[in-house]
């Protein structure tokens, strides 16, 4: 079996990747696309793969902060005046 290596991804390659992740929306579905498509750059995928992994950590986290003020909003009689 022969050890295939991956092409280098150029700066300018990393630059227009990381340009279509900041399109909202699009940016989100690509990274599934990177992440889990067939034929994409190894190094690119184990790079989206982690950005996702990213986003569900910082999804936990919002949650959990935002639970955390209306647990609190709420215990503490509510916004009453």
């Amino acid at each position: 079996m022969e050890n295939q290596q991956a092409p280098v991804m150029t700066t300018k390659d990393w630059l227009i990747t990381q340009l279509i992740t900041f399109i909202p929306l699009v940016g989100f579905i690509m990274l599934f696309v990177w992440a889990f498509g067939s034929g994409e750059n190894p190094n690119k995928s184990n790079w989206a793969k982690a950005a996702l992994i990213w986003v569900a950590i910082g999804t936990v986290l919002f949650i959990l902060l935002w639970g955390t003020i209306i647990g609190a909003i709420v215990a503490s009689g509510g916004m009453s005046r």
